[in-house]
């Protein structure tokens, strides 16, 4: 995956794109199985958080996303990004509590490094947000949600650069696509997360099965095509991976890498399966 040029398009010529992947930090804040909780376990842990980054970026990722409700996410990222070029990459927050300005600051100060992006779920944070994004203190807004109607009311009725949505749109549910569409009439771009589900992985579903039939045929997998599928739609700019350990992201960038055949996407039995979904 190459670098992007711009990672943050100007908001009165264009709208917000980020980067087409991005490393999701869920689990970076996590312990290492089985750890204890010890100083070593700590430092063993952090260290494979910033290996993970680290993996990411040498794989030419360049948006990264973390929360405070991520344990110590925040800190691990900031720790691994720091020793990087701060106009390579787009850094991405959640804000929690009450006060959303001083939850901006907070994780800027676990981070070591300006917020670009935003997302909130609470419809009151979006006033102080919009202030910060009016001050350039930073640089868009989103909100994030695995309900893809609370997202198309918040579109309706705040002024997003973007939204998050985890699940509800990939190859095996496509139940999102009307938020999609009002997205794509809104300017307002859409970030998948979660198309790696275990249905995904593991062909658990009998609709996973004759679809990754159908991919193998193209030489294609379940899992590249689930990557590669959500940016068909012009809404989805980005799609966000999750990833523990420096080894799944490069087997996860590596599957990015993978060309999947444009006649793929236009296979009837394909089309079929997609539509009942």
């Amino acid at each position: 995956m190459a670098a992007p040029s711009q990672v943050l398009a100007p908001r009165d010529t264009a709208r917000f794109r980020p980067p087409r992947f991005g490393l999701g930090g869920s689990h970076l804040g996590n312990d290492l199985p089985g750890a204890t909780a010890d100083e070593a376990a700590d430092d063993r842990a952090d260290e494979r958080a910033v290996a993970t980054v680290d993996a990411a970026y040498q794989a030419g990722i360049r948006f990264f996303d973390t929360s405070p409700a991520y344990g110590a996410s925040e800190r691990r990222l900031g720790t691994a990004l720091r020793r990087r070029p701060r106009g390579e990459f787009l850094v991405s927050t959640k804000v929690t509590g009450a006060d959303p300005e001083e939850s901006v600051r907070a994780s800027s100060e676990r981070l070591g490094l300006a917020v670009d992006l935003v997302f909130a779920q609470d419809e009151s944070a979006y006033p102080a947000l919009d202030r910060l994004r009016r001050d350039g203190v930073i640089k868009a807004v989103g909100a994030a949600s695995d309900d893809w109607r609370e997202l198309d009311r918040l579109v309706r009725d705040v002024e997003l650069d973007c939204v998050l949505l985890t699940g509800r749109y990939g190859l095996l549910d496509q139940s999102a696509k009307p938020l999609l569409d009002r997205c794509v009439a809104r300017a307002v771009s859409v970030i998948v997360a979660g198309v790696l589900t275990p249905q995904v992985l593991q062909v658990q579903t009998i609709q996973a099965r004759r679809i990754s039939a159908v991919c193998e045929r193209y030489g294609v997998s379940l899992p590249q095509a689930a990557l590669a599928f959500p940016t068909r739609h012009a809404a989805v700019t980005s799609v966000m991976i999750a990833a523990s350990s420096p080894a799944e992201i490069r087997a996860d960038a590596a599957l990015v890498r993978q060309p999947v055949p444009e006649k793929l996407w236009k296979d009837p039995e394909l089309l079929r399966l997609l539509s009942s979904n």
